[in-house]
């Protein structure tokens, strides 16, 4: 299975950083990525529904570490470069507000 492409949806909140849609095969997509930062650096939390009790449970996700860190990895080498952009593309150092879509067509076996 390869990541045929990865679309980043940027967003101006203190811990969550993006929402993610990746494309698998070009036949396959996962939405409702989040990008968060956490107290150890970024990271990404799956597509997961609310509980009755209240917990969450993903509704996709990889089913060992490899994938996920290779998917991770992904994601947010994605993320920098949309950032990158913004910053060349404004001439600032500041993020612009809105909502930014970046994406790309790389691919690696998952």
């Amino acid at each position: 299975m390869e990541i045929t492409e990865v679309r980043v949806f940027p967003v101006q909140e203190e811990k969550l950083k993006a929402f993610v849609s990746v494309i698998f095969d070009d036949c396959f997509v996962v939405s409702d990525i989040k990008i968060i930062q956490g107290n150890n650096g970024m990271f990404i939390s799956m597509p997961s529904k609310k509980r009755k009790n209240g917990t969450f449970r993903d509704i996709a996700h990889p089913l060992n570490n490899e994938t996920r860190r290779r998917i991770e990895d992904k994601v947010l080498a994605k993320y920098r470069e949309v950032l990158d952009k913004q910053d060349t593309s404004t001439g600032q150092g500041d993020r612009p507000g809105g909502e930014q879509l970046g994406s790309t067509t790389d691919s690696f076996s998952v």
